[in-house]
């Protein structure tokens, strides 16, 4: 009961934990060994002595008093940590926090996330440093979730830690005269992660819906500490409409199924009802932003009964509103599959044709297999086949590799 009870604050309440820590201390590193200690203590003390009321609080009350003990040990390392501490005041002052362990933790992980993902930062050590702070991955498994070793993720991750101790990079939200240009790179962060669940690079399967899932909860953090930004709802929204399609998205042996094949009657409905709705908030009150607009696309499909009945003259009009705000080779093709669907097969591989020299879809499957599958559709199935064995060779997993084998057998 005990290890369970420390699981879920862990998985619940580790960024506020951390968040709160690094604002004490102003160094990353000791934050997380000292919540590791602070962990490992629960796990000896609560078994025995029963779960506090507030576990929470009892974490940070103990991760404290451990660091200020290593603090003593350590003096260079004290003063070094003095520095970073009266940067970070003359930046923006600290919040008076209760220490007495019977409050509940301060919740600070909105600093985090701006820290995390400072554009200083590489854009993979952003991802990883996300993953391994806010979402509460360890380092293996950071890595596994990318497909690469457990040292190259540790490498990126101190690196990372190292860029934002030599960097001196704040640990604050930035005012209101930054955040429109910062904020997207946050929200850019959390899009990532979910898009390697949804749709992975490579490996064994499809989709990783735990990494999928643990986007939509930060998400839904940047929701809760951003309540006026209509964008952190656009994006929480895309992501539960995109991700109530998982059990249809696959069949029986892990094989991708196309959405006018999926089975309707698995997606997740209040899943899209919740999204449905933060649509709504999301396009209210102002200009539309990209995931806003993006939600209301993911709306339209997951509302239709069926492809036919799929609004499609309304998904285009949307793509046209996307391509003005975030203008790319990707929206593009996304159109283009949704012309050929309002106008048919030939309207849209007319479009795929013009982008042919975009040297960023040299390598991209989506596009080699949306020409592929409208040739086949107009009768052509000499150039069809053809693209079909080139996206089979651009193809990063195994399940996608079989469908394409399949699709060239026919």
């Amino acid at each position: 009961m005990a290890a369970e009870a420390v699981e879920a604050v862990f998985r619940e309440e580790r960024g506020l934990l951390l968040a709160s820590l690094v604002r004490r201390f102003g160094d990353l590193d000791l934050a997380e060994e000292v919540t590791s200690e602070a962990i490992e203590a629960a796990l000896r003390h609560w078994p025995a002595e029963g779960v506090p009321a507030r576990p929470g609080a009892w974490l940070l009350t103990t991760a404290r008093r451990r660091a200020v003990d290593r603090l003593r040990r350590d003096r260079a390392y004290a003063a070094r940590l003095a520095v970073l501490s009266a940067d970070a005041e003359r930046a923006e002052p600290a919040p008076a926090a209760d220490v007495s362990g019977g409050g509940e933790l301060p919740d600070e992980r909105l600093q985090l996330f701006f820290t995390c993902t400072h554009p200083a930062l590489a854009a993979e050590d952003r991802t990883a440093l996300t993953l391994r702070c806010l979402a509460g991955l360890t380092t293996p498994e950071v890595a596994r979730a990318f497909l690469v070793p457990t040292a190259t993720m540790a490498q990126r991750i101190v690196r990372a830690k190292k860029k934002i101790r030599e960097a001196r990079i704040p640990f604050r939200v930035p005012g209101p005269d930054e955040l429109p240009e910062r904020l997207p790179g946050v929200l850019q962060v959390v899009y990532s992660v979910f898009t390697e669940g949804y749709a992975a690079s490579s490996g064994p399967c499809l989709q990783r819906p735990v990494l999928a899932e643990e986007a939509i909860r930060l998400a839904r953090i940047l929701r809760r500490l951003l309540p006026a930004e209509r964008e952190c709802a656009g994006l929480l929204a895309l992501l539960l409409l995109v991700h109530a399609r998982r059990d249809a998205r696959t069949g029986p042996e892990g094989e991708p199924v196309l959405l006018e094949d999926q089975d309707r009657g698995r997606w997740d409905r209040p899943m899209i009802e919740e999204g449905r709705a933060l649509v709504v908030q999301a396009l209210t009150g102002g200009p539309a932003g990209p995931y806003g607009v993006q939600a209301a696309i993911a709306a339209l499909h997951d509302e239709a009964a069926d492809v036919a009945a799929t609004d499609w003259p309304q998904i285009v009009a949307l793509y046209d509103v996307l391509r003005t705000l975030t203008p790319s080779p990707v929206v593009e093709v996304n159109r283009a599959v949704a012309v050929a669907m309002r106008d048919g097969p030939g309207a849209g591989l007319a479009l795929l044709d013009a982008l042919a020299g975009e040297p960023r879809l040299r390598a991209y499957p989506p596009y080699v297999v949306a020409r592929a599958d409208l040739l086949s559709r107009l009768g052509r199935d000499g150039e069809a086949a053809a693209a079909y064995r080139e996206a089979l060779e651009l193809a990063g997993t195994e399940p996608e590799r079989a469908a394409l084998r399949r699709k060239l057998g026919e």
